[in-house]
């Protein structure tokens, strides 16, 4: 599936009862090493940020860490589509392990960068720019 079919299939900002559909397919994009094209992981990253689920920032993480391209490709403002300070609280009290730690201090290491006046709504803003939506 491309950007375009996914875009009218689930819109910038899907429904929540699209959620796990979503979540299934950019696990199966993480998954896929053969693919290079990161623009379709970007976009499933967009529309869980949109939906804004805490518990996705998990599955974006291992999205933003799949390589070193998609490392910078994928913004770390989709980390937190909850929320900043939602995410933090999540990830230092609802999860263990090294993902969790690791995810919990790249956030705080790129908050006097990044999230300066952390707006959801103006990141979504941007991105329907992006796609002209």
């Amino acid at each position: 599936m491309n950007e375009e079919e996914l875009l009218q299939l689930y819109g910038l900002e899907p429904d929540e009862v699209n959620r796990e559909a979503i979540r299934q397919l950019l696990q199966q994009e993480i998954e896929n090493r053969k693919s290079e094209d990161n623009e379709v992981l970007r976009l499933l990253c967009i529309m869980l940020f949109c939906i804004g689920n805490v518990e996705d920032t998990r599955l974006i993480w291992q999205a933003k860490r799949k390589n070193q391209d998609t490392g910078s490709y994928i913004d770390v403002q989709l980390l937190c589509g909850a929320g900043y300070e939602e995410t933090l609280f999540y990830l230092e009290n609802n999860m263990d392990g090294e993902q969790a730690h690791k995810e919990l201090l790249y956030l705080k290491q790129c908050e006097p960068y990044d999230f300066v006046d952390f707006s959801n709504a103006e990141w979504v803003s941007n991105y329907k720019q992006y796609y002209g939506v």
